[in-house]
């Protein structure tokens, strides 16, 4: 129940709240109890009063529904209102509450996390477990509370007109309490594995309809139908091994509720008969069994209702313990503004402990403001050298060193405020251009984002566009070019600002006329910058002060343009090769 106990911790905020809902229950079930009451002194005292005359008894009556009107029709209405508003707001907010940590765990955990998981599988964590552990507020933490209210005032009362009766209508109680303990510990555990598999389904899902364009070129639909069918079928057999059991556990235990109402008529009639009941008492114990067992069956619910909640609640907190690769240390000091001055000592890195190095004791020493090139066959681990400069990774073995200082010992945050980085497939959001630009700087003004715009050769084209600054992009960028993505990806680090570039591959996807402008926008912008560029094509970085050529995860040769192709080594070939195709 450790799940429970964490959970508990969001709900502690609102107590207050969850006590005066409780409170205001207790009256919404209290009023129903009046009834039986009401139809045993109907029955008795009126209808069988033989002291009392016909008008005498229709007068009596009269006062007794005008009185029991008030309360159902005045006093009870508001009452359901205000609960059930309490209810739902408390539920609401203690989810606000648990989707607010999880984004902020979401943006804490690695890319090596999200190298391993699907999108959707995340996002059905954060949304769909979420909103499932609604009903442990809801129904655990108040109505639960309620029906047992109900239950215990229904048998005080039943104690009063009649002992043995009570004790009859509550003989079924153990055979339920077994019932329940032993249908729910598989159901939690059904429950688990159904939800798992919906997150397959939507994390499939979710994938395939960002790369539908690959599905189309490829004419993939019949294949792809195959394989969602595969994960939809794998949740309906989930979905079915949890049906079925759900459906043995009610049709067990309603069968028990549903025989003590049984037992306590034939008594009640054997009572009635025998002269040691009245009949107002038989019919108001009878219609108090619907307000003993009503309340029980939906415990019931409730039951397979909480236990979905605490499988959603285990699968939420699993979420949440994962792990970071990449924390501050306790005495980790925030970096104001770096000068640029970075150095590589015997720097090694492999993803995880059972791979091969992907780099292998490199050194290497930036100086301030100097732009270094590095080049290579694919897979030799130029971009992970970059990944690990502002932590996207930690290193395995060595040091990374700013300013004289080990990266590690600065806040993550305040490192990764000094870089900006220009990557391949720069990723825009489904906001506005402008909205795009401001992310390198949330509070800039119009005018420092237009600036930023015309610095990255980006304003003509924006103010070509339908609403200019205030067009929407669509998702991932999808409306505008690639070299128009660039474009606004180079504005926003424009608008950043900061002392340590990167750019991974900016200008490798585009067409000539957009790679000109974008390679001015670059070469603008990492002036009096340190920077750091990883190019396939060779010729937009012969300008580099140093290239540094990457083999296997080595060093292979360190040099500007010149002095590379007069060593006529790994360099040279590979820029030959690429003047001739």
């Amino acid at each position: 129940m450790d799940s429970i106990k964490r959970y508990m911790a969001f709900v502690k905020p609102y107590w207050k709240q969850i006590m005066i809902t409780i409170m205001i229950g207790i009256f919404k079930f209290g009023i129903p109890l009046l009834i039986p009451l009401v139809m045993k002194y109907i029955i008795d005292d009126i209808i069988f009063a033989e002291a009392m005359t016909q008008d005498e008894k229709i007068s009596m009556l009269m006062k007794i529904m005008a009185v029991m009107f008030v309360i159902f029709v005045v006093l009870r209405p508001p009452i359901e209102y205000f609960r059930q508003y309490f209810a739902q707001w408390i539920g609401s907010k203690v989810l606000y509450d648990i989707r607010d940590q999880l984004f902020t765990h979401i943006q804490k955990l690695s890319l090596r996390f999200y190298s391993n998981r699907k999108v959707g599988e995340v996002i059905s964590r954060v949304i769909h477990d979420v909103e499932q552990t609604k009903n442990f507020v809801i129904t655990g933490l108040m109505n639960i509370w309620l029906d047992l209210f109900t239950i215990i005032i229904a048998i005080i009362i039943m104690l009063n007109l009649n002992v043995w009766l009570t004790l009859v209508a509550v003989s079924m109680f153990p055979f339920y309490g077994f019932s329940v303990k032993y249908f729910y510990a598989k159901l939690r555990h059904l429950t688990r594995v159904r939800s798992q598999a919906l997150a397959e389904v939507q994390g499939h899902l979710h994938e395939r309809v960002q790369g539908m364009s690959v599905i189309r070129s490829f004419a993939l639909e019949d294949h792809e139908q195959t394989q969602f069918a595969k994960r939809n079928g794998n949740f309906l057999d989930r979905a079915i091994d949890h049906t079925k059991w759900n459906a043995k556990t009610f049709s067990v235990v309603n069968t028990i509720t549903d025989v003590a109402p049984l037992l306590v008529i034939f008594v009640a009639g054997y009572f009635v008969i025998t002269g040691s009941l009245e009949v107002g008492a038989m019919t108001a114990f009878v219609l108090y069994m619907e307000r003993l067992y009503g309340p029980l069956r939906r415990l019931i619910n409730s039951s397979t209702t909480l236990t979905q909640s605490i499988a959603s609640m285990d699968r939420v907190f699993e979420f949440i313990d994962e792990k970071y690769d990449i924390e501050d240390e306790s005495d980790a000091k925030s970096l104001k503004r770096a000068q640029g001055h970075l150095e590589f000592k015997d720097v090694s890195f492999k993803y995880s402990e059972d791979e091969k190095p992907v780099l292998k004791h490199l050194h290497l020493d930036v100086r301030q403001g100097e732009t270094i090139a590095f080049v290579g066959m694919s897979g030799g681990g130029k971009s992970t050298i970059i990944s690990l400069i502002p932590r996207f990774y930690d290193v395995s073995s060595g040091q990374i060193l700013l300013d004289g200082v080990d990266i590690r010992q600065y806040q993550v945050r305040s490192l990764r405020d000094n870089i900006g980085m220009v990557l391949q497939d720069n990723i825009l959001f489904s906001d506005s251009v402008k909205e795009n630009i401001l992310m390198g700087r949330p509070g800039a003004t119009d005018e420092e984002v237009i600036a930023a715009a015309r610095a990255a050769n980006a304003h003509e084209f924006i103010m070509g566009l339908a609403n200019g600054y205030n067009t929407e992009v669509g998702e991932r960028g999808v409306k505008l070019s690639g070299g128009q993505k660039q474009r606004v990806a180079i504005a926003r680090v424009f608008l950043k600002n900061p002392p340590i570039l990167i750019f991974d591959e900016a200008t490798s996807a585009l067409d000539l006329e957009s790679e000109h402008f974008i390679q001015e926008a670059l070469e603008k912008l990492a002036k009096d910058r340190t920077t750091f560029i990883v190019a396939h094509r060779l010729s937009t970085i012969t300008h580099a002060d140093r290239i540094v050529v990457i083999e296997n995860g080595e060093i292979a040769e360190v040099g500007s343009h010149d002095e590379l192709m007069r060593r006529a080594g790994s360099y040279k070939k590979l820029f030959e090769v690429q003047q001739l195709t």
